[in-house]
């Protein structure tokens, strides 16, 4: 599945180029190209991707994911048929609003866990779209999912979010929940590792296709949408 239109004949995965996407209009990740870095770029307007497929949105605690998917991505496809929305941040909120406001999240974070990858493996076997908020620091996630996607007749893409550290600690703190100094730098190791793959031309292990943006490209989307 990798490959589509981004390897040479002889020398390997080519690198992926900035800004290479019209300033406005569709993109399909995956027809054309694997790999689309779009940080600096003028557009596309909307990033479109076939119905059934599965997204994973990466990128840092705080880069945006959340907003982006709640903004862009829309509750039905182009044939009226729902697109399921799996955010971890939604299944501690649920949590959060049962249980007392006193209990530290670390007691109850197992079972935030199990509850999320519970209601991800349901929407996986709905056989509906499904878009996935993930920080990227899991690899066993996506490989679950890209066997999943495989095994359904489906196909795994990725949206990854480039931002600086420092907008990422500024977007934890304006939502008001962090994450601890450790796990921050271990999703720093771990978007690192994705974002220079996606840099050199290759999708993360598993994924269709990949398209890498930075904060401006992200708030110019417009939509993520299924056909």
């Amino acid at each position: 599945m990798q490959g589509q239109g981004t390897y040479a004949t002889t020398h390997g995965p080519l690198p992926a180029r900035r800004g290479e996407a019209p300033a406005a209009g569709t993109l399909r990740p995956g027809r054309r190209a694997a790999v689309h870095d779009l940080r600096a770029a003028a557009g596309p307007r909307e990033l479109r991707y076939p119905a059934r497929d599965v997204l994973v949105a990466s990128g840092l605690p705080g880069s945006g994911k959340t907003t982006l998917i709640n903004r862009a991505v829309p509750v039905l496809d182009h044939g009226g048929a729902a697109v399921i929305r799996v955010d971890s941040q939604d299944t501690r909120a649920s949590w959060e609003g049962r249980l007392p406001r006193w209990l530290p999240y670390a007691l109850y974070r197992p079972l935030v866990r199990c509850a999320h990858y519970a209601g991800l493996r349901r929407a996986l076997r709905s056989g509906a779209s499904v878009v996935v908020h993930d920080c990227g620091s899991l690899a066993w996630v996506r490989r679950w999912l890209a066997r999943d996607a495989r095994r359904s007749g489906r196909r795994l893409h990725m949206v990854l979010l480039d931002v600086e550290p420092a907008v990422a600690l500024q977007g934890q703190a304006a939502r008001g929940r962090g994450v601890s100094g450790y796990a921050f730098g271990r999703h720093r190791r771990a978007v690192r590792r994705l974002v220079s793959r996606v840099e050199a031309g290759r999708p993360p292990e598993g994924c269709a296709s990949a398209v890498l943006l930075d904060r401006s490209t992200a708030n110019a989307l417009r939509g993520i949408s299924f056909e």
